[in-house]
């Protein structure tokens, strides 16, 4: 059948939705015809393995050849034009489709729980009768675009002779492009309903050009992973009785922008010096505004190509698991931002993100929404978080903003949000994607976490799905984080007015599984460093700053700390400029990291300060209320019953010949106090531990007479 002109048009334009059915090899009756694009060129032959065919010109660029008898099998394509030389090159138009109808209807389904390997670009090598063929598989969902082609440094940015086909209903578009290698530049050029052609990143490539450049990169991985004793192990953990302390830290500040791989020996030496058991990195996903900080991500499968490959990032997340170190990424499903190379209305209509303004847009940070009700969307997000542990390994995914997520009228005033069909102010399909994407995570991927920041009370964060819950494995504690900071930063003389803010997190510390965060968003935006916060002169500042992470570190649920608080840097954190590290030349510095060394030590070799986090058996008051005296003394248990008292004076003044209640007799080693000469202390202590004795107080059958220094806290243990 010969093609109308309209369609040859088409094809000559790059616009037609189906090239493949006028272009390449056909059967025409019982003879065939073969037509190849190739603009300007002033001769065109198909060359076989053993035969050659003159095309014949038809129109706009068209060339045809209509050959009779046995078809020709495998060939190429010859093109001259005038002072060039000729170019041989193969047909992308010879070629089925390297997409499946299994992966068309799981697509189509949202149900792809690998999308990363169906959609985006693919190196794929092939033999045939003539060579080997090297090129890329391109695949697209757009459903909404008119036609679809594929633009790159490959072809001069010019996507006339590389038009997509659709599949059909799903919206997917395919071609594969022979000649087209790892690093080759690429974008997708879209022609949208409206007849407006526009140029889009690929939402699954798996590289980019450094920011500010924003093309896709074809990226094809190398990298061979040694880390399988780590995800082994990893999978028996019970991360709920496990120890965790996690080092958060922006990777361009934390010691300049340098390459994931350079990166590695100084970061794993920082951590492991430390003790911190995971480093949880801010986001690592393309992002093109650095100052961003990686919360308005653009290319979701794509490791921001600032720091080097993807294949470095694996190097860096390999040699920490080598080094007994878990890795967490914070991941941003919440939102994206409205770039018009990027997601925003993708194929020229809203397509990621509602319609809806009320709700596919958010009026604090100037993004849009994603559109958690459509299946394709929901299956982008899930298979991504899929995508980081089973390709990058990591052992973690702290989930960014989720109260905007379960909110319809987070931040939004009467008028400018639409309540749920129920006509609550809950997003019922965002709760669903939530359990959707935990479910689906703990299954293929055990032993992993997926942490929630969760700000508001919203029942069952951490409740399996099963129960009604979202799944989370933990959330963060921002409501002790919040009172706990109130608190610290009074002068110690009004404390006493203020003690429920201490200790009110206790009352509600069973409810969901807690990580207890101090972090980025707490030290910057004019909020001061953590040491900035604390009130009093500089020794002051630090005391009362070694008294809370001690007291962080004893109260029940697992720990962050955000770069740059373990030496106690005073000034508020910039992502542009690297941290202070040569506050460490001093000794008060050098004793803030020290403690909190000694912190995660004693953490890790005493298992009743983790293991019964989330087990009301694990903590008891001595003496919670003592406001009077700003003193706290607590008990904390593992599972064998072994204990650690807590004492913690937020008090300017010590306390000497202070009688505390204890539950057993003996010698009580004191295995820390943060007020010692080693952090830079003044050396308040009870020289090494106290004596238990048959006296009671606090309601506990024993006692000691011990010494509680100014503005710091000490532990004994039962020898």
């Amino acid at each position: 059948m010969n093609p109308e002109a309209h369609e040859l048009q088409l094809i000559a334009e790059g616009r037609h939705h189906s090239p493949h059915s006028i272009l390449g090899i056909h059967l025409s009756g019982k003879d065939w015809v073969v037509r190849a694009l190739r603009p300007f060129a002033k001769a065109v032959t198909i060359k076989g393995k053993n035969d050659s065919y003159s095309l014949e010109h038809i129109y706009g660029g068209v060339w045809e050849y209509r050959g009779t008898g046995k078809q020709p099998g495998d060939y190429r394509i010859v093109a001259e034009y005038e002072n060039a030389p000729a170019w041989e090159s193969d047909d992308p138009y010879r070629y089925l489709p390297k997409i499946g109808d299994l992966d068309l209807h799981l697509i189509a389904e949202g149900r792809h729980e690998q999308l990363w390997q169906a959609l985006g670009a693919h190196h794929v090598v092939q033999s045939d009768s003539i060579s080997d063929t090297s090129g890329v598989s391109f695949k697209l969902w757009a459903p909404n675009a008119q036609a679809v082609r594929v633009v790159g440094s490959f072809n001069h940015w010019d996507g006339t002779c590389y038009a997509m086909r659709s599949m059909g209903g799903s919206g997917v578009w395919e071609l594969f492009i022979p000649g087209v290698q790892p690093g080759d530049l690429y974008k997708f050029q879209i022609l949208t309903k409206a007849g407006h052609w526009i140029t889009k990143i690929d939402p699954l490539a798996r590289r980019t050009e450094i920011p500010p450049a924003t093309s896709s990169v074809v990226e094809a991985s190398s990298y061979k992973w040694q880390d399988e004793s780590w995800i082994s192990a990893r999978a028996k953990r019970d991360a709920l009785k496990a120890p965790m302390s996690i080092y958060e830290l922006h990777l361009g500040s934390w010691r300049g922008a340098k390459n994931y791989r350079d990166l590695a020996p100084e970061l794993i030496g920082h951590v492991k010096f430390l003790g911190f058991t995971h480093v949880e990195f801010m986001p690592l996903a393309e992002h093109p505004f650095g100052g961003s900080w990686g919360y308005q991500v653009t290319g979701y499968y794509a490791p921001t190509s600032r720091f080097g490959s993807p294949d470095d990032l694996r190097f860096l997340i390999d040699q920490l698991h080598a080094a007994g170190i878990g890795v967490i990424m914070d991941w941003v499903p919440a939102h994206f931002p409205k770039d018009d190379w990027a997601l925003a209305r993708y194929d020229g209509e809203a397509l990621y993100e509602d319609a809806d303004p009320r709700r596919g847009d958010h009026p604090d940070w100037g993004t849009h929404v994603f559109n958690f009700g459509r299946t394709e969307v929901r299956n982008f997000l899930v298979a991504n978080a899929n995508y980081w542990f089973e390709e990058f390994h990591v052992d973690g995914l702290r989930v960014d903003a989720v109260a905007s997520m379960l909110y319809l009228d987070y931040s939004r005033q009467e008028g400018q949000w639409l309540p749920n069909i129920y006509g609550g102010r809950e997003n019922l399909d965002a709760i669903r994607f939530l359990q959707e994407t935990n479910a689906t995570a703990y299954r293929r991927n055990p032993g992993i976490m997926m942490i929630a920041e969760e700000s508001t009370a919203f029942p069952g964060v951490s409740a399996p799905t099963d129960q009604g819950g979202l799944g989370f494995g933990f959330k963060w504690n921002m409501g002790w984080m919040h009172d706990s900071l109130e608190y610290i930063q009074r002068d110690p003389a009004y404390r006493k007015y203020h003690h429920g803010e201490i200790t009110f997190s206790m009352l509600y510390a069973y409810d969901e599984k807690f990580v207890l965060p101090i972090s980025h968003d707490e030290v910057v935006h004019g909020k001061g460093s953590l040491l900035a916060k604390m009130p009093g002169d500089h020794w002051q500042k630090l005391a009362n700053m070694r008294a809370y992470l001690s007291f962080m570190w004893s109260h029940p649920g697992k720990k962050l700390l955000f770069m740059g608080q373990e030496f106690a840097q005073p000034s508020e954190w910039s992502e542009s400029r690297d941290l202070d590290w040569w506050l460490l030349d001093h000794h008060p510095h050098r004793g803030m990291q020290q403690l909190v060394a000694d912190l995660n030590r004693l953490y890790l070799e005493n298992p009743a300060l983790y293991e019964l986090d989330h087990d009301h058996r694990g903590f008891q008051w001595i003496d919670g209320g003592d406001a009077d005296n700003n003193l706290l003394s607590f008990l904390r248990f593992d599972s064998n019953g072994n204990q650690i008292a807590v004492v913690v004076n937020f008090a300017g003044h010590p306390y000497h010949n202070f009688r505390l209640g204890l539950p057993a007799a003996g010698y009580w080693k004191e295995i820390l106090n943060s007020d010692a000469e080693t952090y830079a202390g003044s050396g308040v202590g009870n020289s090494g531990g106290v004596q238990a004795v048959d006296i009671s107080a606090h309601g506990r059958p024993f006692s000691a007479e011990i010494s509680i220094p100014p503005l710091g806290a000490i532990w004994l243990k039962l020898s």
